[in-house]
C-alpha cells in the first residue's frame, strides 16, 4: 500500500487472528482521531468490524512519519549536513519531539526524525498554548489543521493563508 496512509482507530490495532496488523501511528491529532501508516488490507475490515465510526484510506504521495521513508531520512540528513543554518528568531516546535528548539544541530536532528517518526501534533498545540501562544497561523491549502488547533486549544485564534495575497491580507490586518 506504498503511497498511500490508512486513518483508523487504534482499536483496529487489535490482533484478529495469530498475525498482528503491520501498522503503525503517524499521529494522534485529536483524541478522537488517529492516523496510521501500514500496508495491511485488513486494517480497514477490521475497522468496521472493531466498531470503528470511520475508516479510509488518504491518498497522499508517499508513506511519510513511517520505517518505510528511512531511505528519505537518510536523504534529509546528508542535504541538512550540506546547508548554513542560525538559531532561529523564534524556537521552532518540532512535531516529532513536541518540544520547542533553537539550536541548529537540534533542529536539523528534529527535521531528519520527523521523516520517519510519529507527528505529535496535538501535544505540539498543548505545549504552545500552555506557553501562552494564542494565535496560530496554518500556511498552505486548506483549514485542516486550524480546525484541529481550535479543538485541541479552547479559545485559540486561528487563520490560514494559502496565497502570497492571503498573507497580505492577514498582515495589514495583524500588523
Amino acid at each position: 500500500m506504498s503511497g498511500a496512509v490508512l486513518a483508523l482507530s487504534l482499536a483496529a490495532l487489535l490482533r484478529s487472528d495469530s498475525s498482528p496488523l503491520e501498522i503503525l501511528l503517524l499521529e494522534a491529532s485529536v483524541p478522537e482521531q488517529h492516523t496510521h501508516s501500514g500496508f495491511d488490507a485488513r486494517a480497514i475490515a477490521l475497522s468496521a468490524e472493531r466498531g470503528v465510526r470511520r475508516a479510509m484510506l488518504l491518498p497522499v504521495s508517499a508513506p511519510f512519519h513511517c520505517a518505510l521513508m528511512q531511505p528519505a531520512a537518510e536523504a534529509m540528513r546528508a542535504a541538512l549536513a550540506e546547508i548554513a543554518m542560525g538559531a532561529p528568531c523564534v524556537p521552532v516546535m518540532a512535531n516529532v519531539g513536541a518540544a520547542p528548539l533553537s539550536d541548529p544541530d537540534a533542529i536539523r536532528a528534529s527535521l531528519v526524525a520527523q521523516v520517519t517518526g510519529t507527528v505529535r501534533w496535538r501535544e505540539c498545540v498543548a505545549a504552545m498554548a500552555a506557553a501562552g501562544v494564542t494565535d496560530f497561523v496554518e500556511a498552505g491549502s486548506g483549514k485542516v489543521l486550524a480546525g484541529l488547533v481550535k479543538r485541541i486549544a479552547a479559545g485559540a485564534a486561528t487563520a490560514s493563508v494559502g496565497t502570497a495575497e492571503d498573507i497580505a491580507t492577514y498582515k495589514s490586518r495583524n500588523g
